[in-house]
């Protein structure tokens, strides 16, 4: 009787029943699952992305930079006019800054090492003392305190990509055979039998000259520095790049061996130029402060002279011409669509090409604007009045989607009450529902200018891949803007430029952010709910 009843068709239906909705129970758990888990890896893969933006464009937002004493002493110029500031520009300010580096290492007299010394400061770093002198003359025959920039190679070392110097102290009494040129050290202990031991273990170079394929050894002793060239048991030979302030011995816990981690064949600086720069450093001369040469100027050939003044500048005209185009002409469109158009096929055709011109490839407006504003109105090339026109192509669909969606959001009950109470047509749309509509035309019309900033595609059709180093002072100048400026860096050699890229990235980043916020912000403020 038991069997019987559990065994019911009632029963197997409920055991069915019950095992259909523990499947749907787990379906749906799995369906959420996969969804938690594809919001999980799009938030891994963006953290990933903007992690690695900032970590390599921070550092390009500081900057290294020689503090000297430099006396303005102008020998190529005349005294008598000496208070002319067109004089003064022209006068020859880099040697005076060379002349200030090189007082810091009066043994280096070798035509290749003063070229190398000098290669530590950059091809602009009199522009700030020029600045001073030409603004105030009475400077001349004055010694002033400056900051000079160093060299793109020399500020990547103090960034930490040079190499990394491991130093341990010397157990034992150390002698020298002189203080500089070619010297030969000796201990009374084993430090270099110890160190001889582990490079014959390792790069089997031991009684051999050591070349730039491995770590470079040196002896820090007596106030100087020393590279060893050869290195045995008892001994090593090897040549001063610091001199010496004494050849005396060296007791133990006095001096040091050094060395330098990265072999000199993988690195930009080289030995003598890194025991210059830590040497300055270790006299104070080194300062580090945030980078406004980024902002302030132009391109350049220089990384450490590269900023993006230019392209903001570029960026800023840009869409200022796009912005006076797209708003209004975009607005009345979207008004005399939803408004005033009559509805035909004619009007259905408009709306179905508006719509599919928000989805054209970015780069076949760029196209247009090559063969109508530059191969046919003969416009200038490279100027933001092109690229503004270019970019208002491309804005003007998703400004008038967005209008007409504003417009349509607005309940028709207050223009019904507006023509019922004697107003016009236009007046009803114009007085009532075109000032409810503004909140979600401003958020697109915002949307849509963001999305113009971040295009490059376009903009390099049109030729605005020119090398700009003064800012554009016209819509009608040459110019480049912000995506592009970030294009031409990416594509350059030098390692210095990788920040610079970065950095730029993270300021256009930046401007996306606040763009996106501020629609965000008015949508929230202005938005009724209806």
């Amino acid at each position: 009787m038991t069997k019987a009843i559990i065994g019911s068709p009632e029963t197997r239906l409920r055991d069915a029943v019950k095992r259909r909705i523990a499947a749907r129970y787990r379906a749906e758990f799995r369906f959420r699952l996969y969804g938690m888990i594809a919001i999980a890896l799009t938030a891994l893969f963006l953290l990933i992305v903007l992690v690695d933006i900032l970590l390599k464009g921070l550092p390009a937002f500081t900057v290294h930079q020689f503090r000297f004493d430099v006396p303005v002493v102008l020998a190529d110029i005349d005294p008598a006019k000496a208070k002319d500031p067109e004089v003064l520009r022209g006068a020859d300010y880099q040697a005076l800054v060379r002349d200030a580096l090189r007082s810091h290492f009066p043994e280096v007299k070798d035509r290749v090492g003063r070229r190398r010394l000098d290669g530590l400061i950059s091809s602009g770093a009199s522009d700030t003392l020029r600045h001073q002198v030409v603004a105030d003359p009475s400077l001349v025959g004055k010694t002033l305190s400056i900051a000079a920039l160093v060299s793109a190679d020399a500020e990547l070392y103090f960034k930490g990509t040079g190499t990394a110097i491991d130093r341990k102290p010397g157990a034992s009494t150390i002698s020298v055979s002189g203080q500089e040129g070619p010297v030969t050290l000796s201990t009374s202990g084993s430090d270099f039998s110890e160190w001889a031991k582990a490079y014959r273990q390792r790069y089997a170079k031991l009684g051999e000259k050591l070349d730039a394929e491995v770590p470079s050894l040196l002896v820090a002793l007596n106030g100087g520095l020393v590279k060893v060239n050869e290195i045995s048991a008892g001994n090593i030979s090897g040549e001063v790049l610091l001199p010496l302030k004494s050849a005396g011995d060296a007791q133990a816990g006095a001096w040091q061996l050094v060395t330098y981690l990265t072999p000199e064949s993988n690195r930009r600086v080289k030995d003598r130029e890194v025991a210059w720069l830590e040497a300055l450093r270790a006299k104070g001369i080194v300062e580090r402060s945030f980078n406004w040469r980024f902002f302030t100027s132009g391109d350049s050939r220089e990384a450490e002279l590269a900023g993006i003044r230019g392209a903001l500048v570029g960026s800023a005209l840009t869409l200022l011409v796009t912005l006076l185009i797209c708003l209004p002409l975009g607005v009345a469109a979207a008004i005399y669509l939803e408004e005033f158009a009559p509805k035909n096929r004619a009007t259905e055709l408009i709306e179905v090409n508006i719509n599919n011109l928000a989805a054209v490839p970015s780069i076949v407006f760029g196209l247009l604007g090559l063969a109508v504003f530059l191969n046919f109105f003969g416009l200038p090339r490279s100027a933001p009045l092109v690229g503004g026109l270019v970019l208002a192509l491309l804005v003007l669909p998703t400004i008038i989607i967005a209008s007409r969606a504003a417009l349509k959001a607005v309940p028709p009950s207050i223009k019904e009450a507006a023509l019922g109470v004697g107003a016009s047509h236009q007046q009803a749309v114009f007085h009532h529902v075109l000032p409810l509509a503004m909140p979600g035309i401003l958020t697109g019309t915002i949307i849509g200018m963001a999305h113009a900033l971040g295009e490059t595609a376009p903009l390099l059709m049109i030729g605005m891949v020119a090398f700009i180093v003064a800012p554009a002072t016209s819509v009608t100048d040459a110019a480049t803007v912000l995506p592009v400026q970030i294009y031409l860096w990416s594509d350059l050699p030098e390692i210095g430029f990788q920040a610079k890229t970065a950095a730029a990235i993270i300021v256009l980043l930046i401007f996306l952010f606040v763009m996106n916020g501020a629609a965000i912000y008015l949508r929230k403020k202005f938005e009724r709910r209806w």
